[in-house]
């Protein structure tokens, strides 16, 4: 058998995501829900931000990996064309995806959004926590189509 470090970049893709979206999902289900009963603003923050800044640190490392691993298959097969066609739009999709989660992670959310949320949802617990939960659950719908059109066009099932 020889080495494939294609094969070694898709696994290091698919566990990045798993790793990530899993995350995602339990941050959306669990963590924020949860958090949000919690009937005193400064508790539901503390409870939220307790778990965010440890899995916020763990994210940074799978969202990297993705990102890697992927531009590294595109570049193994020279794919590069295809972000500019639109028949590829299941690719350019799990680009944009990576490119916000990417941004959000590593710029918007340390140099803005954390502040701005803690703000707010000691103001308004209920309110801020309920545009967290609907913000994180479109974030993960976009993120599941992605993710199935991007193992579904991998696989030559999408025109």
């Amino acid at each position: 058998m020889t080495f494939d470090d294609f094969a070694l970049a898709r696994a290091v893709h698919v566990l990045a995501l798993v790793h990530w979206l899993g995350g995602v999902t339990m941050v959306t289900t669990i963590v924020l829900p949860r958090a949000r009963a919690l009937t005193d603003a400064k508790a539901a923050v503390a409870t939220f931000e307790m778990f965010e800044v440890r899995f916020a640190a763990q994210v940074r490392w799978s969202i990297l990996l993705a990102g890697l691993s992927g531009f590294y298959m595109l570049y193994k097969l020279q794919a590069w064309a295809r972000l500019l066609d639109p028949a590829s739009w299941w690719l350019i999709l799990m680009v944009a995806v990576w490119a916000v989660f990417a941004l959000m992670v590593f710029v918007l959310e340390p140099l803005l959004v954390h502040r701005l949320f803690h703000d707010y949802a000691l103001r308004n617990k209920d309110r801020a926590f309920a545009w967290a939960i609907r913000l994180h659950a479109m974030a993960l719908a976009v993120s599941g189509v992605a993710i199935a059109a991007g193992v579904l066009g991998a696989h030559g099932a999408l025109p």
